[in-house]
């Protein structure tokens, strides 16, 4: 099979060839503008599939395809938005040429317009494929999943890449481009406007039993799903779409001028993409991980219910995500499942198992959950992971009502005077090789309280499902003192990971963030625990370790 790809060596255009690399049994033209940056990226190649740099720019395709005479053309060009009075040329010319043909358009408006070459491409015998990226085909089939049980009324979604994915010249001018200006999207069951950029969210993506990305910050772009999703399901009212690019203190900026442009109609800020580019492109700093949700608002049995899928993409996996729709559909064509002929948007592309299927290779885990309030707390905040929990935990965790539970525990303590003064104001015990210990749970109104008592000495804390930036997490209280903390499920144990803290409400540095290893876990049949905090620059504060039997 021959493949042209047009921004071949371009962000998108790098990483489909990349992906489709292991292919012995393809040819893949790495065409564009500059044919010394096709020729580079040519020179670097060490896959299986064979590649050529080629000299080609959508203006010249119609002399390209009569030339190369490939069988699939890959659009990984744009930016969509600013491709004229003529956008449609290259789609026109792969009909005449009889040459299949997929992008990874990103303007909602260029993917609308596609289906009116349906005709001509179904009379070609080829399919012209829109929009072919994580926006709008992931989102679609998350939602197909979830109408299988429920009836969507409202979705929200947002992309959140990591620090280190890079952005292309490209997309940051589309993106520009759209911000402060009218975005159509679908609200209150009828056609309207938003405006790029300048409408935000906050959001965390967590999938359940995985260390979740922390709280971020999205704002409303301009993509295929606010157009091609809603006529999909006759129940939806609302979509909104977002996208969550760090640091966020740039993201901010951005808001402001977009909402500057709205407000006094200036004039589009694309000519300051390329400032913006390379801003984004260096300030590089955080966790390299990036995700992706889809929340909807619905009924099911007649009653209102909210579901959400979550994606986490660890290191350079996730930057693969948006050409992984392409592949699927290259990889399904050489096993001779090929898209019907005619021309439309991606939506229907594919299935979330064939995403499923693409990420079971990589760092890359997905998850659904799903608004349970009545449920007991640690199952509300793990979902459907809270069964892989080991007995004895999940037997500890899986109550709403009130009881105890007995066993023996060891005590450390830190050496710092500082440390002795905090533990002293907690009222943690003090240290000591072997004590009989009990826990009691007193439940109510969705609060765990937890009094531990050490050898007559007790001290509690307050349990909590986390709200606001602490969505998805564990809060524990010790009096003035809160922590968020994130349930990670890792061979066979409960991790409880740090990820904020404030004091009287105030959030307080990340640098100053207590950490240690804290965990629970089945020990020959019984419930074990081992729980160290150590907080920077004043070093360890307590650990306490021991199993635990029902009362």
């Amino acid at each position: 099979m021959r493949i042209l790809i047009l921004g071949g060596y371009g962000v998108f255009g790098g990483r489909l060839a990349t992906l489709l690399s292991d292919l012995a049994e393809i040819d893949l033209g790495i065409c564009g503008r500059d044919l010394g940056r096709a020729k580079a990226f040519c020179a670097a190649w060490t896959g299986k599939a064979r590649v050529h740099p080629l000299a080609l720019d959508r203006a010249d395709i119609v002399a390209g395809l009569q030339a190369q005479r490939p069988d699939l053309i890959v659009d990984a060009s744009g930016p969509f938005q600013d491709y004229g009075n003529d956008g449609y040329l290259v789609i026109s010319a792969c009909i005449d040429a009889g040459v299949d043909y997929l992008d990874f358009a990103d303007a909602a408006d260029f993917v609308v317009g596609v289906p009116e070459f349906k005709e001509r491409a179904k009379t070609a015998g080829v399919f012209a494929l829109s929009g072919v990226s994580s926006f709008p085909v992931l989102t679609a089939a998350v939602l197909r999943e979830m109408t299988k049980t429920m009836d969507i009324t409202s979705v929200e979604g947002g992309i959140a890449p990591s620090p280190y994915a890079g952005i292309g010249l490209n997309v940051m001018r589309a993106v520009i481009g759209y911000a402060g200006a009218p975005v159509k999207l679908q609200r209150g069951g009828k056609a309207a406007f938003g405006t790029g950029l300048a409408e935000s969210m906050r959001y965390t993506v967590a999938v359940p039993g995985r260390l979740p990305l922390r709280n971020i910050h999205f704002s409303l772009v301009d993509v295929p799903d606010l157009q091609v999703i809603p006529p999909e399901y006759p129940t939806m009212t609302d979509i909104w779409m977002g996208a969550g690019p760090v640091p966020e203190i740039l993201h901010r900026v951005l808001n402001v001028l977009a909402r500057a442009r709205a407000r006094f109609r200036l004039p589009t800020m694309v000519p300051f993409s390329r400032l913006f580019y390379a801003v984004l492109n260096r300030m590089r700093f955080g966790e390299h991980r990036g995700g992706m949700f889809v929340r909807a608002e619905g009924t099911a049995n007649g009653k209102s219910i909210e579901r959400s899928w979550h994606l986490l993409a660890e290191g350079d996996d996730g930057p693969f995500i948006p050409s992984m729709a392409v592949e699927a559909i290259v990889r399904k064509l050489l096993a001779g499942q090929r898209p019907a002929a005619g021309a439309r948007s991606g939506v229907r592309a594919l299935e979330l198992a064939d995403y499923n299927a693409l990420f079971a290779g990589r760092r890359i885990v997905t998850g659904f959950r799903q608004n349970e309030p009545a449920d007991a707390l640690y199952r509300q905040i793990l979902g459907p992971v809270f069964t892989d929990l080991p007995p004895r935990v999940r037997q500890l965790h899986d109550s709403t009502e009130s009881d105890r539970w007995n066993g023996v525990a060891s005590i450390r303590r830190g050496r710092n005077p500082l440390a002795r003064l905090v533990a002293a104001l907690i009222g943690f015990p003090r240290a000591e090789s072997s004590v009989p210990v009990s826990v009691t749970f007193g439940r109510s109104d969705g609060v765990e309280r937890w009094t531990r008592t050490f050898g007559g000495k007790s001290f509690s804390s307050e349990q909590t499902c986390g709200t606001g930036k602490d969505q998805h997490l564990l809060v524990e209280r010790f009096g003035v003192a809160s922590f968020a903390l994130a349930l990670v499920i890792e061979e066979g144990r409960l991790l409880f990971v740090p990820r904020r803290w404030s004091l009287a409400g105030m959030p307080m540095p990340h640098w100053l963030l207590p950490r240690g290893d804290s965990f629970e876990m089945d020990q020959d049949g019984t419930f074990a625990f081992n729980v160290e905090i150590v907080v920077p620059l004043i070093g360890m504060i307590v650990a306490y370790r021991g199993t635990l039997e029902p009362a």
